[in-house]
């Protein structure tokens, strides 16, 4: 169940420990966006490994997941196999082409478990305790604002529910100091390929 148009004028209601953030995530703009999609599809043609990749993610039959900064909808597609008629993904993103993308996905897959959202900032208008798994793939390293984007993540997130999360463009350590300095989260799993966490 979503939450959108309800946010509150004082955006501090949806805070949690953190105080209002004066670093908002930026939108690319739309040529920027437009060039990464067609890269990705270039790179899944050439290389077709997402499948695979999220096979490890312990995404099963039934689950809730949330696509956190799903783009051109690349893995909203695979999640949406994964989860199946019972299950349901969201994928979320704050730019308006993101939304665009996923929708034209879900009417040449047929995807019928997939809900697109446009987040508000940080908000993502999604309701509390929600999400099985949270899948915050190759856009952490590029949020502005690590602490309010995980206490977000963590508000949507069953209380035995689970974060994936990789570096993207920045260092593991950094990854891991961003993690655990939220206090949100615990590092319960560590692959080459990304990070397990579950809520603190």
């Amino acid at each position: 169940m979503l939450n959108i148009g309800k946010y509150p004028n004082d955006e501090s209601e949806y805070r949690g420990k953190s105080q209002v953030s004066n670093r908002q995530p930026k939108r690319m703009p739309n040529i920027g966006f437009r060039l990464m999609s067609l890269i990705m599809d270039f790179q899944d043609f050439l290389y077709p490994r997402i499948g695979k990749r999220v096979k490890i993610f312990a995404i099963a039959e039934g689950m809730t997941v949330v696509d956190y900064g799903c783009g051109p909808g690349r893995y909203t597609i695979r999640f949406s196999k994964l989860v199946g008629d019972k299950g349901k993904v969201y994928a979320v993103d704050i730019h308006e082409l993101a939304i665009k993308a996923v929708k034209k996905k879900m009417e040449k897959y047929h995807l019928r478990n997939v809900e697109p959202v446009l987040a508000r900032g940080y908000h993502s208008g999604i309701s509390d305790h929600i999400a099985d798994r949270v899948a915050a793939i190759d856009m952490f390293f590029s949020v502005p604002d690590p602490l309010t984007f995980l206490e977000e993540i963590h508000r949507i997130t069953k209380k035995d529910g689970l974060l994936i999360i990789d570096d993207g463009h920045q260092s593991r350590k950094t990854t891991k100091e961003r993690i655990i300095s939220s206090g949100c989260w615990d590092i319960i799993e560590e692959t080459p390929d990304h990070l397990k966490c579950g809520p603190s």
